[in-house]
This record gives structure tokens, sequence and C-alpha cells, in this order.
């Protein structure tokens, strides 16, 4: 069974969750321990750590986080959340895929929500590999300074994983996005593809200026991969790997929050920290934001009824371009025509979240640059 690769909590934390008042959120979670395994049928939401060991043969193994996260008082939620435990390094870096990927791929099976605290961002391939056996497209998003494309040749690792899940088969990318790259650290090159593939990115600037356009797009997300190394180090407390700009503490809590309101984010990765205590507190909070998102879930995905939403079409002189805004949200949608095409995946990804602002610029006669580039992969 594939739960066997999970490793319970030990005693440690055993200890200090019985210590925690009944108010505080350790005490709501279902814990993996030595005597039991959560039943997964009442869960909605499992945590799962990856324990790494550094190459100064320190161990990554989230205590420091689990403490800080499980200090933490919970929102007034209905959401049931198991702490599955952790996942060894295996024998190979094959190994921890595999492991990683079968759990994840059993687990979005049930419709539970995994967040994977990791070690480096190279398991996105895991996570992206989880999704082979679903029959579907997978749009993934990263948080991150850079887009960690490598050379074919390369070997897998946290800034090259982004080639192999482009290039190996199968191929279940719909749609890639990077939420926050910072141009010095990105050749021109690797922006020129990102266009070429008709990807979306958005520069650290326009999202810290507006970071409500960063929300479509992670409505959009099956799969979010976060890079702590995109938070400044002022703010993360990594001193280690410094970075002297990037998203705040707030900022980044705020993305983890339209993560979980999302309907379609069915898998996040926290990825690139050092197990500090320092950065162990943004984690905790960045997890709790996610959780209070879903929480507040809206399941406007994907549509039933088209009764509870306004239609609007604006007419272009080649195309009629047909936007939907929500009456319980006041979100918007723009309807992607269905083209013919021998991938049965692509055939429910008609819709595609936007902004209010894509709309105006429609009224203006201006077409929505997402909106151009979802219907070009759709006819590739």
């Amino acid at each position: 069974m594939e739960f066997n690769f999970l490793e319970p909590n030990d005693k440690e934390i055993e200890s200090f969750i019985e210590g925690l008042s009944s108010q505080q959120l350790g005490s709501k979670v279902v814990f993996h321990n030595f005597e039991n395994f959560p039943d997964l049928f009442k869960i909605r939401i499992a945590i799962i750590g990856v324990i790494e060991v550094n190459q100064d043969n320190s161990i990554v193994d989230l205590k420091h986080l689990r403490k800080e996260l499980y200090s933490l008082y919970p929102g007034n939620w209905e959401t049931s959340i198991a702490d599955l435990g952790n996942i060894l390094p295996g024998n190979t870096r094959k190994d921890t895929y595999f492991a990683l990927q079968e759990i994840l791929a059993s687990l979005v099976k049930r419709n539970i929500l995994p967040v994977v605290i990791g070690g480096s961002q190279d398991l996105t391939y895991a996570l992206y590999r989880a999704y082979d056996g679903l029959e579907q497209m997978v749009n993934l998003v990263t948080i991150d300074s850079k887009f960690d494309f490598g050379k074919e040749s390369d070997v897998l690792s946290a800034s090259s994983y982004l080639t192999k899940i482009i290039l190996e088969e199968p191929n279940n990318l719909f749609n890639f996005c990077n939420l926050g790259y910072q141009t010095y650290y990105n050749s021109q090159e690797e922006i020129d593809l990102i266009e070429k593939l008709f990807f979306d990115a958005y520069r650290l600037g326009d999202i810290s200026n507006s970071i409500s356009i960063a929300e479509p797009v992670l409505r959009d997300a099956d799969i979010v991969s976060l890079d702590l190394n995109s938070v400044m180090s002022s703010d993360s407390g990594n001193f280690i790997n410094f970075t002297p700009n990037g998203f705040s503490g707030k900022e980044i809590c705020s993305l983890a929050r339209y993560a979980g309101l999302s309907d379609k984010v069915s898998l996040i990765g926290i990825f690139n920290h050092n197990d500090s205590k320092q950065e162990s507190q943004l984690m905790a909070q960045i997890v709790w934001y996610f959780i209070e998102g879903f929480h507040y879930r809206s399941n406007e995905y994907p549509f039933g009824s088209k009764e509870k939403y306004i239609k609007y079409i604006i007419p272009f002189e080649e195309v009629e371009l047909i936007f939907y805004k929500s009456h319980k949200t006041d979100r918007w949608w723009i309807e992607i025509p269905f083209l013919s095409t021998n991938n049965t995946k692509l055939k429910k990804s008609t819709l595609l979240p936007c902004s209010y602002e894509e709309y105006l610029e429609a009224c203006n006669q201006e077409m929505p640059e997402r909106w151009w580039k979802a219907q070009r992969k759709n006819t590739i």
C-alpha cells in the first residue's frame, strides 16, 4: 500500500501536541502516529512532510514547522485536516519521487488535497507526475523568482525540473505560469521561451503593485509550487541564501489564500527552505492562510447551471468574446471556444478565469493576452 511509505510523527511532536490547549490547531488535527493511521474518508486536507538530508548532513525534519503551525489558532473552520507524517529519504532521489508520486495520486483520487512541505523544489516533478493516471491536463503555477529551466541533459534538480516536466512523456501540462520572477535571475532566452510556449509569467513588481492580478491565475491552477526563496530574507528569516528582494510576508500569505480559495487547486507544495525556526514561522502562516482560503471555497468550478452567472458578449472583428460574471462572488470567466483536437484531455478546458480588468480591456477592443494564449494552446 502506498501509505506504507509514510513514517509517523515522532514522540517529540506527539508530546508537543498533548501540551496544546483544545483551542489550538494541533488539537483539531488527526495525526499519523505509531498506533493509528487517520481514517481518510473523513479528511479533506492532508499535510505531508518530505525529509531531506542537506549537503552538510543536517536533516530537514520539519519539527520547527509543525510546532509553529499547530500552535496557531484556527479560524471558524469545518475543514478536517490530517498530518500523515513524513516520507523519509529513499536510497536514490528517484525512490523519493516515486513514493511521493504514489501517495499524492492516491490522495487526489480520493478528493483529498495534499499540502506537501518539502525540501528542494525538484519535488514539483513528483507532484506533476501524480496526475499521470487521472486523464486530465494540468495547469502548474510556481511562485518563484526563477523559471528553473535547465538543459535537457541536466540531472533533475531544483533549478532544472521545469525542463523535465515540459519535455518528458506523458505530457499532461496544458499551462505553466510563474508568479514573481525577477528579471535579473533569468536569461532573455528563458523569458523568450515562456512566450514561445504560450506560457504566462508575471514580474515581482507587477504583482506587488496589484496582487489581485494573481487571483485568476491561481483560480485556474491544479498544482501550486511555492519556492520560499521568492520571499525577501528580511521577511522569511532565510539568511543562508540571502534574498534582498522578493515578496513580503503579507504578500506571500495573500497568494497562499488565493490558492486556497481556488476551487481547482488540488495540490500545493512549499519548498526550498532551511528548516530554521525563523522560516518556520512564516511557513506555518502560509499553510494557515491556504487552509483559511480552502474553508471559504465557493464551489463555482466546474460550472453547473449558468443561470447563476451574467453572460456578456463582446463582438470583435473575427470572433465574439463571451464573459461570465458570478452572482455569488463577482468573479469573472471568459469562454475558450472548443476546437476539434485529438487530445481528449482538453475537453473540459473551456472556461478561463479572468479579471474584471480583462473584461474592460475587451470592451475597448483589446484582446486579453491570456485568452489568446489559451486558444493558441487549444489548437496545437
